[in-house]
């Protein structure tokens, strides 16, 4: 089997001598190519080569950033038998994508997992996420956990911004109540539109789950759609009011074990296959955590079976 390792060298829990424990572990099994990541892209395009170069395999090591980069490296193309298997092995903080695919959060583990699916020939096939602005030339997004358009989009905006910090939970939750106090771009007004339903208007937030939880805040999960997973369709959640109130009620039932959302200013949705957002202004949106770009109209469609991981 030939597989390349894509290690992000700057994620929260990568270090070069895990790095290098892994790199030797699968060494052992496979005919191996070990790629550092040194710019935003580099997994991307690392990957999207992997898959010319015919590898089998490829080795996302990092945060659900890196994840991502290499899930759209892989599907640059669409999906398809040629695509290469993704495995994980995970090194941020959050590794929402991992967990939800039940892979340990230590690395050590986690390559042990992966050693013994790929001996074993353990693999399932995943659903993922796509987003198309409909824009010429723009190639469609990926997303293995989530997407949003909006409040959460803003804070992944300043967390970016401020990338030179340890991206952890408090700083997550420092930036969210800045954003919430004053929004970068006031509270927009978005309208879904839902196959078979009529177009839901005045939104404040849309957020779009592939997976449940939606994400972590340190070990606790934030529940959203418990209806949603990999093997079915997107998950939505929206708000028609951004009041302290609202947002207070939302975030306790989210947050709780139940994990059970409902209330007179949401719109909650589970196994849809597709949905349209437009908004009267342009407004910012991210893919698992990671910002691309200002919009007014995003299309976004759940592809099953669109990945196969090893694990």
């Amino acid at each position: 089997m030939r597989a390349v390792l894509v290690v992000n060298p700057k994620a929260t829990a990568t270090t070069a001598a895990g790095r290098d424990v892994l790199a030797h572990a699968l060494a052992s099994e496979v005919k191996l190519d070990v790629i550092e990541t040194d710019y935003r892209g580099h997994a991307m395009a690392a990957a999207a080569q992997a898959m010319v170069d015919g590898a089998d395999l490829v080795v996302a090591h990092g945060g659900d950033g890196t994840v991502n980069e290499v899930v759209n490296g892989l599907l640059a193309s669409g999906p398809g038998s040629s695509v290469p298997m993704l495995g994980i092995v995970p090194g941020g903080s959050a590794n929402v994508f991992a967990r939800s695919l039940g892979v340990p959060r230590d690395p050590v583990d986690a390559t042990h997992q992966l050693l013994h699916a790929i001996e074993d020939g353990k693999r399932r096939r995943v659903g993922l996420g796509r987003v198309e602005s409909g824009a010429a030339g723009e190639a469609p997004r990926w997303f293995t956990f989530s997407a949003g358009v909006g409040w959460d989009a803003d804070v992944v905006a300043e967390v970016d911004r401020k990338r030179g910090k340890k991206a952890s939970p408090a700083l997550y939750m420092r930036v969210a109540v800045k954003q919430y106090l004053k929004p970068a771009h006031g509270q927009p007004r978005l309208t879904v539109e839902i196959p078979d339903e009529e177009p839901v208007s005045d939104l404040r937030l849309v957020f779009v789950s592939n997976t449940d939880p939606w994400t972590y805040l340190g070990s606790r999960p934030i529940h959203l759609n418990r209806g949603t997973g990999f093997d079915g369709g997107l998950g939505v959640f929206a708000l028609h009011s951004l009041a302290l109130p609202t947002v207070l009620r939302h975030l306790r039932q989210a947050i709780s074990q139940k994990g059970q959302t409902r209330g007179r200013k949401l719109v909650r949705r589970d196994d849809v296959p597709s949905l349209r957002i437009t908004s009267e202004t342009p407004i910012r949106v991210q893919c698992d955590g990671d910002l691309i770009g200002e919009r007014t109209c995003v299309e976004i469609s759940s592809i099953r079976y669109a990945l196969t991981v090893v694990g």
